[in-house]
């Protein structure tokens, strides 16, 4: 067969930038087929309505992630901590109440330590659960609401654990994977407090697109087609045959595939991936949330609130002050509840707290009823991780996966992205070097 390329890889998010960096730095050809106008996928720092340059998908970070962190100190990037929070706001039926934001954390404490206890003996090697042990598939089957009815909570417990659920899936806890629960947390020494903190505290400088960039830089060896959407992979004894929507036929030794989960089924792939995977696929995993920008009226204090997964929007955060006004970022469960571009849709959800917020502006992207996307962060459903985890371990095709959907370490972050596409370039290199 005459390849067009050594490695066509579908998607250019973080997973395939990385893989495509890896693998043209020692010589191998390589080509990215990205459907969207840019690099990035589901991470995306832009300008918006708002006044000043954010991101839209893709922000938060830590030292605990080794790989975003190895990339980070390669750089030199600046990182930079969203801001202290002074008072909480919380809702338990119906009513608000108020105090600091360690008080609501305190108030955590006690429930999701217990809801999580088992997580480090479960999970003593978080990078290394596969194959799964009896006692991993058997609770892979609860989700993070029937762990939630286990425990013996008074309503406030209750309202406020599933809620911060609700928050960390993006999505229903009932269709929540408990076993993507106790992989965050083992990967947090077990706790959650260090946990939460790795989920919502230090970003980048100069917004998340500052990697991105750094990381294409030395990728430029790498052919970028953007606008391309793939239809179709076919699989030979040869190699592969990427077929695209424009009618190109893309053919190469390898293929490397880091679409979201929930649109893996938009790919006929011939012969079809095994392990359950395009089954897990057709049902989709947790996510399906959304993640708005608002720009509020005067300086409203650096704040946070929470509401249960019932709410449309679940939780806010303050992030940064704007000529005499406030930016803060709201987060719900449910896409397709609201109208992100509507201010006063908006503002009449976050008045369920403070009745005297007024919004100004807002500005998101909905990442759930995005074709390209499918899914906010990629979070697992419960029966989901054996299937998955076999599919992105399968080095016998010369089609792979790679994607934060598909890590073995930090799923649902920008951490798992570059973890997987580094092994997955690095398993491709080591077949090319035996090949020769």
């Amino acid at each position: 067969m005459q390849y067009d390329t050594d490695v066509i890889i579908v998607g250019g998010g973080f997973a395939g930038i990385t893989a495509a960096r890896e693998l043209v730095q020692r010589g191998i050809r390589t080509t990215i087929v990205e459907a969207r106008d840019r690099l990035g996928g589901r991470t995306w720092t832009r300008e918006t309505s708002l006044g000043r340059e954010l991101d839209m998908g893709g922000t938060w970070v830590h030292w605990i992630q080794p790989h975003v962190w190895a990339e980070i100190s390669r750089y030199g990037l600046d990182l930079i901590a969203s801001p202290e929070l002074d008072t909480a706001y919380w809702r338990v039926d119906g009513e608000v109440r108020t105090g600091t934001a360690d008080r609501m954390l305190d108030l955590l404490d006690a429930s999701m330590t217990e809801m999580l206890a088992d997580a480090r003996r479960v999970l003593p090697q978080p990078y290394d659960f596969f194959p799964l042990s009896e006692e991993i598939k058997a609770l892979d089957q609860v989700s993070v609401a029937e762990k939630i009815a286990e425990l013996d909570l008074d309503p406030q417990q209750r309202a406020l654990l599933d809620g911060m659920w609700a928050l960390n899936f993006s999505g229903d806890p009932a269709r929540s994977g408990h076993t993507q629960a106790l992989r965050w947390c083992a990967l947090s020494r077990g706790d959650w407090k260090l946990m939460f903190e790795a989920c919502a505290t230090y970003k980048f400088a100069r917004g998340t697109r500052s990697l991105l960039d750094a990381i294409a830089a030395d990728a430029t060896a790498a052919d970028i087609r953007l606008n391309t959407l793939v239809t179709g992979i076919d699989e030979t004894a040869d190699g592969v045959a990427v077929t695209c929507s424009d009618g190109t036929i893309l053919h190469g030794r390898r293929v490397i595939v880091t679409v979201p989960l929930n649109i893996l089924d938009t790919i006929a792939v011939t012969p079809g991936l095994g392990h359950g995977v395009t089954a897990v696929a057709e049902e989709g995993q947790a996510s399906s949330g959304v993640k708005v920008w608002v720009r509020v009226k005067g300086d409203v204090g650096r704040f946070a609130a929470l509401a249960d997964s019932d709410a449309v929007l679940n939780f806010v955060q303050y992030e940064y002050p704007l000529d005499g006004d406030s930016l803060i970022v709201a987060f719900g469960p449910r896409s397709g509840l609201i109208d992100l571009n509507d201010p006063r849709a908006v503002e009449a959800e976050l008045r369920k707290w403070r009745p005297d917020l007024e919004v100004v502006a807002v500005d998101a992207h909905d990442w759930t009823a995005d074709p390209l996307s499918g899914e906010t962060w990629p979070m697992l459903a419960p029966h989901q991780l054996d299937a998955v985890s076999h599919a992105a371990r399968d080095t016998t095709r010369r089609i792979r996966l790679a994607g934060s959907d598909y890590a073995r370490g930090w799923a649902g972050f920008i951490d798992g992205a570059i973890e997987s596409g580094l092994q997955t370039a690095r398993q491709i290199m080591t077949e090319f070097e035996s090949e020769n």
